[in-house]
């Protein structure tokens, strides 16, 4: 069958011109140092990677004044200038060797074409957080919310005080190693997490892509990690979305092992569930509300595909694979997951804001608490068809032709069993929330909804694609029209692959742009996302001066404190995002503060 991005070894070292004479691949015969799989490898890890700091880096030189919407216009337009500065004469290489190059050159070019635009397309995001934050050493969010709450934590490990109660320690953790290695220890967090903030912003593309990459081809990896990237990526903690996109295609690439383990020798299926086990450890104490609402579909579905009627010895070697999976997961998950147990039941979450107050079954798409001036009543926007969007029925689409087409495809059961655990714990907690006066982040499902009807989508197209061409091809050849071979031309399959990611560049360009421009820096009043940015520039440095373009006269002094527990004695939801007027209509009650001045 035709394959947009198919990296699967030639059969011929001669491909066909144009004319249809062979000529030679430009490679010589046998495996050559660039056909080692290792080698494809670490080169798609390396130039994903560099490029996505590579871009961080060349975005510290544009010279803006980030607290006026000139100065935040001009950033803009800097980065995308860079962006096709050097992105062009990559997508350029990319169409040549479509148009001239031989398959097995095209096949090298290919790949790393995509992995660089995975890492440009969140180095553009990255580097605009470094515009935005341009001339201060503080985080977006500054000394509140939630990164106030992360420099507290790191600040109270470098205290040698424990873990941060129910909280993944690793990434505070990391805080407080860069802040010992950069910044002098205690006192430094909140600058450790401004670097961390960009760094880790930066390697969401490359990350996402190479774990596509290991279930899926470049193009369908791209497909997929780009606009999930974009879309998802959060630079005030991107450590958390970035777990919950690594970990779906992680989860299928594990249950694809599993199915096929009666294949493996015992000490192969034992070291791969060792080495499932350790990611999946390691993903945990980074972020671990994932695993919450991913766990009921893959339970299910790995009861499904264990391989009970492969004989007795497939059954021991899945039994052991999965051993050496969960218990080395556990095993490094321990530390939290005794948290968990001890400290679960008293840290229930009742913070409600605009995304709860809206329909429940509303999943495509995000407002954080920072929604200007939104409210239930005019977000999300009705749609023209039972209030859906065209982009909602046409995603939906694509969703019915991915799983209908594409049910044998484990990326197709893995994605369809998060979302249907991920729904049905959402609508749990949420018909429980006037009850039970708990919130318990069902919101977050939201994404992780979107993200496998995103991937079901993709899946889909590649599903119907290869579908229609292997029909194709059966029809031509009953009829004699085609011999044995591809009834498209591998060459412009390649020319459409070639140009349809060129078609995602443009995307990515666009899409990193209208993230960046939601963190540009906007002053308290507005209530937008561009607050946190805004906060960043009202604190003193080190030196006890204002950062450079500071829009305020006075800036808030350094605070250093230790993280401690927030007391649940309320014991009601917090309606943020409500007037005080309007608490009765919206909670059910007056707002707290009218009783305390009664």
């Amino acid at each position: 069958m035709t394959d947009l991005a198919t990296d699967r070894p030639s059969t011929s070292d001669l491909s066909p011109d144009r004319d249809g004479a062979a000529r030679s691949d430009g490679t010589a015969g046998g495996t050559g140092w660039s056909e080692r799989r290792w080698v494809l490898v670490t080169a798609e890890i390396v130039v994903s990677v560099v490029a996505a700091l590579g871009f961080t880096l060349l975005c510290r030189h544009i010279s803006v004044n980030p607290l006026n919407r000139i100065g935040q216009v001009s950033g803009l337009a800097k980065i995308q200038q860079y962006a096709a500065l050097v992105g062009l004469p990559i997508l350029a290489v990319l169409v040549y060797t479509a148009y001239r190059g031989g398959l097995r050159r095209h096949r090298l070019t290919q790949r790393l074409v995509c992995a660089a635009l995975a890492g440009l397309a969140t180095g553009v995001v990255a580097g605009g957080v470094v515009v935005a934050l341009r001339g201060t050493p503080w985080p977006l969010g500054g000394q509140e919310g939630d990164p106030s709450q992360l420099v507290d934590m790191a600040t109270s490990m470098m205290h040698d005080k424990g873990l941060p109660g129910v909280y993944p320690p690793l990434f505070p953790a990391a805080v407080a190693l860069w802040s010992e290695l950069h910044y002098g220890g205690v006192g430094g967090a909140g600058f450790a997490l401004h670097d961390l903030q960009i760094i880790c912003s930066a390697l969401v593309g490359p990350m996402s892509y190479l774990a596509w990459r290991l279930v899926l081809r470049p193009f369908w990896a791209l497909a997929i990690a780009v606009p999930s990237a974009l879309v998802f990526l959060d630079p005030i903690r991107p450590y958390s979305h970035v777990t919950m996109i690594v970990l779906v295609p992680l989860l299928a690439a594990c249950l694809r092992e599993l199915r096929r383990v009666g294949e493996l020798p015992t000490r192969s299926a034992l070291l791969r569930g060792l080495g499932f086990g350790v990611i999946f450890g390691v993903l945990f104490l980074w972020y671990s509300g994932w695993y919450l609402w991913s766990a009921p579909g893959v339970f299910l579905l790995t009861l499904f595909v264990f391989p009970w009627r492969r004989g007795r010895e497939a059954v021991r070697r899945g039994l052991l694979f999965l051993a050496a999976t969960v218990v080395t997961a556990a095993a490094i998950g321990s530390p939290l997951l005794y948290q968990i147990l001890k400290l679960g039941a008293d840290t229930p979450d009742r913070y409600a804001y605009i995304v709860n107050y809206v329909d429940p079954a509303y999943v495509l798409g995000w407002m954080s608490d920072r929604n200007g001036d939104l409210t239930y009543h005019n977000w999300p926007q009705a749609g023209e068809l039972a209030g859906q969007t065209g982009f909602a029925i046409m995603l939906i689409t694509a969703v019915g032709i991915g799983v209908g087409l594409g049910l044998r495809n484990i990326v197709v059961r893995t994605a369809a069993a998060v979302l249907a655990g991920a729904w049905l714990l959402r609508f749990y907690f949420a018909s429980h929330m006037a009850h039970s006066q708990m919130v318990q982040l069902y919101p977050r499902t939201t994404w992780i909804i979107m993200y496998c009807l995103l991937i079901l989508a993709v899946v889909g197209l590649m599903a119907g694609l290869e579908r229609g061409t292997g029909w194709l091809e059966r029809t031509l050849r009953s009829a004699g029209r085609t011999a044995e071979g591809p009834a498209i031309p591998r060459r412009v399959t390649q020319q459409l692959a070639a140009g349809l990611v060129c078609a995602l560049a443009l995307f990515a360009t666009m899409g990193a742009s209208w993230s960046v421009d939601r963190y540009m820096p906007q002053a308290e009043t507005t209530n937008s996302m561009g607050l946190d940015a805004w906060r960043a520039h009202t604190i003193k440095k080190k030196d006890g001066t204002c950062p450079k373009f500071s829009p305020v006269a006075k800036c808030a002094d350094i605070i250093t404190k230790d993280w401690k527990p927030t007391p649940d004695d309320k014991k009601f939801i917090w309606c943020a995002n409500v007037r005080t007027e309007d608490w009765p209509a919206v909670c059910g009650r007056e707002a707290p503060w009218l009783k305390e001045q009664k």
